[in-house]
């Protein structure tokens, strides 16, 4: 019996949904079903063909067993090894290199030193670090927020540099970026499911969460294409199965704002239901897919484009 499981944690409408989906679809010799973990030995035949993963970036004990069945041959939706080493700011550059518009970014030190360091320790980082320049290039208004965050927390807008530098005293051992504001006519959410199917999702971030879905624009036939070019391109290069991006629209132009959301909100109560369903059912049929693969011998994780042409290059 080949299984596909979800792990997840507080979610209560898109893991059940998931599941109910892909054992409706999937015919005798599959089934999808909720992961239960007794025990976390090393090696051992992969007891799930396919794992989707919602959760594992908040538990590191998820994290560790993913990457065990992973070399056990699960596919796992995300790649755990790319998910653990991933950041926003490394994100931005990628994008930058593929052609796609971000905002101008820089990379701040944490204001307090880490664990078990010194001030020895930062001996190569220049200090006061050049912020002459660093304000010239992304300008204020700016927006301050953690270099591997997520969810929209410790974000903060700063309107000048008195501002930037109070407020980058409030942020402990947070790495952060400093980034460019797009002040956008329209701005959009993107499901994007195996590199293949994408879904536009007109998204007001400056509403309450509960109505940001609710948002009074929509993109016409130029800028969806080129939208769901560029959701396309990032998932791709990225190597991620299962992702929003998020575009804010500037005189025309689409600015990818955050695209690193490997678990992203599919809540039946704040996507809607059109949304909800979309990814219900483009989620199950890609795991199914993916399982049905594994049948087959095939590469059970998802590599981004970009480390391929990397490694490619490195064989010449």
């Amino acid at each position: 019996m080949k299984k596909i499981g979800i792990l997840f944690g507080q979610e209560n409408t898109f893991p059940q949904a998931f599941t109910e989906r892909v054992n409706h679809y999937c015919g005798p010799g599959m089934q999808a079903e909720p992961v239960l973990i007794g025990k976390a030995l090393q090696g051992g035949p992969p007891e799930y063909a396919v794992v989707v993963d919602r959760i594992s970036h908040d538990v590191p004990f998820y994290r560790a067993w993913l990457k065990n069945a992973a070399l056990q041959g699960t596919a796992v939706i995300n790649n755990p090894f790319w998910w653990s080493a991933d950041e926003k700011f490394f994100n931005n550059a990628i994008a930058l290199h593929m052609g796609v518009p971000v905002p101008k970014t820089a990379l701040l030190p944490s204001f307090e030193l880490p664990d078990e360091t010194t001030g020895d320790s930062f001996r190569n980082l220049q200090y006061p670090l050049d912020w002459k320049d660093i304000f010239a290039q992304t300008g204020f208004p700016a927006y301050m927020k953690p270099f591997a965050g997520g969810g929209w927390k410790n974000v903060y807008r700063v309107g000048n540099e008195k501002e930037f530098f109070e407020l980058h005293a409030q942020t402990g051992r947070h790495v952060m970026l400093l980034q460019e504001e797009i002040v956008f006519q329209s701005y959009y959410r993107c499901y994007c499911i195996g590199g293949r199917y994408a879904h536009i999702m007109p998204y007001e971030p400056r509403n309450d969460p509960e109505k940001r879905y609710e948002a009074g624009f929509k993109p016409d036939t130029k800028l969806k294409k080129l939208i769901e070019t560029y959701t396309l391109l990032l998932n791709r290069a990225l190597g991620y199965d299962f992702n929003t991006v998020e575009f804010a629209v500037r005189g025309g132009v689409p600015y990818a704002i955050d695209f690193c959301n490997p678990a992203p909100d599919a809540d039946r109560r704040s996507v809607g239901e059109n949304n909800f369903e979309w990814v219900v059912e483009h989620a199950a049929r890609y795991a199914i897919e993916r399982a049905v693969a594994q049948e087959n011998g095939k590469d059970n994780l998802t590599w981004g484009s970009w480390l391929k042409e990397a490694v490619q290059q490195d064989r010449k």
